[in-house]
Formats: C-alpha cells, sequence, structure tokens
C-alpha cells in the first residue's frame, strides 16, 4: 500500500475526529512503511468544526472579540486560508458558554454575527457556517442584527431581537447585511432537516436541550412562527419550510432570509473544502467511520458522503466505527467495502469507552494486517 486516506467523524464521547487521525499516522507506518498517510479531521458543524479546518487544510485561527450568547464578552476564533473563511455557530454562541445559564429566551446569537463581520471586512469571499452545539433559539437575528440588519417594534424603535422577543418584531431592514456582504458566497453547514416551527421545528425538537420547559417551548415557537412572516412580508422569502430552516434555533433559516445563504450538507461541504477529490488521487484505501453505524449513517452523514466519492472512483472504503446496529448493511449499496466495531469484547459502552484508543489502534492493525496479506507478493 502506497497511499492511505483517513477521514472519519468522531465518535462522541470517546474519540475526537483528530485523535484518530492521530492513531492512523502512528499505526499505519508499523504495518506499511514508507505509506503516505492523509489525514482529514472532520466535525459536523458543531464544536471542534474549527480545530479540525485548522488541521485538514493548513488553515490558521483568527481571534476575535465577540459578544457571548448571555451578553458576557468572550475571546472566539474561526478559520482562516487566503479568502476562504470556517465560521463555527458554537464558538460564539455553543451550549458550553451557557453553563447552567440555559434559556433560549435570552441567549443571543450576536456573537456569530461578529464572527463573520470581521471575516467579510478582513477580505473573505467565501464563509462555509457551521451550525450546531447552539444555546439559541433566536432564528439568526442576533447574528443579523451584527452585521447591520435593523429589526423594529411597533413603535418604530429598533432593537435586537432574542428567542423570547421575536414576537415584537414588526419590521426588517436588512440592505446594510447585503451591501457589507456584498459577493461573499456564505455556505452553511446543515445537516438538520427540521423546519421552522411545529412539532419536528426547531424549538419543539431542540429547545428542551436549551433549557426551554412545555411553555417556553410554544413561546419560542409562536416567536419563530411570526419571525417567518415578517421576513415573507418584508423580503419576499419563505422560511417556514424549508428542510433545514429549523437547525440551531432557527439559525439555518435565519441564514438563507438575512445572509443569502445556501444551506448544504456538512459533509459535502467538508469534502469540497478539503479538496478530497484530488486526495483521492492514487489512494489505495480510504478509511472512515463515526461512533455509531446504523440506517441514520446513509443519510448525510460522513459515511455516506465519502462512500459516494470513493465508489465513483473504484477506491476500497473501510469503516472503523464505535459500534454497528441494524441497518448498517445499507452502507454496502453505497459503497462501503467493509466494517469493523472497535469493541472487541462485546461489553457495554460504560467499560468500552476508556479503551477506546487502544481498540481502535488495534482494530486499525487488524484491518491493515489483512490488506497487507492479501497483496500480491514479489516473487523472487
Amino acid at each position: 500500500m502506497k497511499k492511505l486516506v483517513v477521514v472519519s467523524d468522531s465518535f462522541k464521547g470517546t474519540l475526537s475526529s483528530m485523535e484518530i487521525c492521530q492513531l492512523a499516522r502512528e499505526t499505519v507506518p508499523r504495518i506499511f512503511p514508507g505509506c503516505a498517510v492523509d489525514t482529514v479531521p472532520v466535525a459536523d458543524g458543531g464544536e471542534g468544526t474549527v480545530d479540525c479546518f485548522v488541521e485538514a487544510i493548513g488553515a490558521h485561527r483568527v481571534w476575535v472579540d465577540v459578544t457571548g450568547p448571555c451578553g458576557e464578552p468572550l475571546r472566539a476564533a474561526y478559520a482562516r486560508k487566503g479568502s476562504q473563511a470556517v465560521v463555527e455557530m458554537a464558538a460564539a454562541a455553543g451550549l458550553p458558554q451557557v453553563g447552567e445559564r440555559k434559556n433560549p429566551e435570552r441567549t443571543t446569537t450576536y456573537g456569530v454575527g461578529q464572527l463573520l463581520r470581521h471575516a467579510v471586512e478582513q477580505g473573505c469571499g467565501a464563509i462555509l457556517l457551521g451550525l450546531g452545539g447552539s444555546a439559541t433559539n433566536d432564528g439568526g437575528c442576533g447574528c443579523a442584527a451584527a452585521l447591520g440588519a435593523k429589526f423594529y417594534n411597533q413603535a418604530g424603535e429598533h432593537f435586537v431581537p432574542t428567542g423570547g422577543t421575536l414576537g415584537e418584531i414588526s419590521r426588517v431592514d436588512v440592505s446594510a447585511v447585503r451591501g457589507l456582504l456584498g459577493q461573499t458566497a456564505v455556505t452553511v453547514m446543515c445537516d438538520v432537516e427540521s423546519p421552522l416551527c411545529g412539532p419536528t421545528g426547531a424549538a419543539a425538537v431542540f429547545g428542551p436541550q436549551k433549557g426551554a420547559d412545555p411553555a417556553m417551548v410554544q413561546r419560542l415557537d409562536r416567536g419563530l412562527a411570526h419571525l417567518a412572516a415578517v421576513i415573507r412580508q418584508d423580503l419576499g422569502v419563505h422560511i417556514a419550510d424549508i428542510a433545514g430552516a429549523g437547525a440551531a434555533g432557527g439559525m439555518g433559516g435565519g441564514c438563507v432570509a438575512f445572509l443569502g445563504a445556501r444551506l448544504r450538507s456538512g459533509i459535502e461541504a467538508v469534502l469540497d473544502t478539503v479538496d478530497f477529490d484530488a486526495r483521492l488521487e492514487g489512494a489505495d484505501l480510504v478509511l472512515t467511520g463515526e461512533g455509531r453505524i446504523d440506517s441514520q449513517s446513509m443519510c448525510g452523514k460522513v459515511i455516506s458522503g465519502v462512500a459516494r466519492r470513493t465508489s465513483a472512483r473504484k477506491v476500497p472504503l473501510v469503516a472503523i466505527a464505535g459500534g454497528i446496529a441494524g441497518g448498517a448493511e445499507e452502507a454496502y449499496d453505497l459503497g462501503v467495502t467493509a466494517m469493523f466495531p472497535i469493541n472487541r469484547e462485546a461489553v457495554p459502552l460504560e467499560v468500552s469507552a476508556p479503551r477506546s484508543q487502544e481498540n481502535y489502534r488495534r482494530t486499525l492493525e487488524d484491518v491493515l494486517r489483512l490488506f497487507r496479506a492479501a497483496e500480491p507478493q514479489v516473487r523472487k
């Protein structure tokens, strides 16, 4: 084997994508000395996305003083390489920053807009924005306000809406946002298909984990419905039923309406940004994986996105996962060559989790030994 590419999702709570890449860099040379190991750490748009792009494309971090989700001063970073910027919503409006102060009626995405503004003002012409891990439910209004949008109430006063005050919006003006962004292309990594409102919308599905009780969920949902009506009235954009509009507390819909952004599958956006097709040139094997492979893995997750590209080029794809469940066999139809779980002793997760690094390394070594045995022997 002369070249191997590693592009794996994290195993939530046990192994990060970057740890998996490091394990591969340490293990492969022992079995295949001289093999080139190209590692591509990936994230789903949530916490850790910037770190992954710094590693994957050699970007550098740009630090900015912003407003945190509860209005506090915060230091956050985005990744930049050339004119491309990667912004992680969770860096400025994430649940970890909120701690015990969860309240999606009051939290704001204003800091996310400040990161975007900084990137635009520093000359970035293409921005990839990752949605995930948010503590907010403001429909992206805070973000838009930081970029210059004006939200007015019935008295004609402008204010920065939060999840609890969306119903007070009477009119919105985004002309300053359009002027600032100009020709800047904003692409949003979004793997959530939830609509903005209703029983499968932003508030109902994600509100509780952000601190909303049933009564608050109803209030937040009404606020988002009102926001959608105002956006339709003033901007002529219909976001209520867009798949993904409900992502990150309605941020998906807000990005479409306020920023003119395009929602894309996270893994497809990642693979394009890291020039994955070019990395496949000359590859003998690609390794991928995630914490658990099941039928949901076929719906826009890392494995399905990678499989579409490797199968088109007839490059073998092996998935190493924390566990393999019912429905995983569908991966073979997408082009996965083989799948291997790292839980070597079939023990509960709480028992196997502390040994994840060692279990992954041993499973990877077994896979590599199998491929080495299958290679044609050179006859003297």
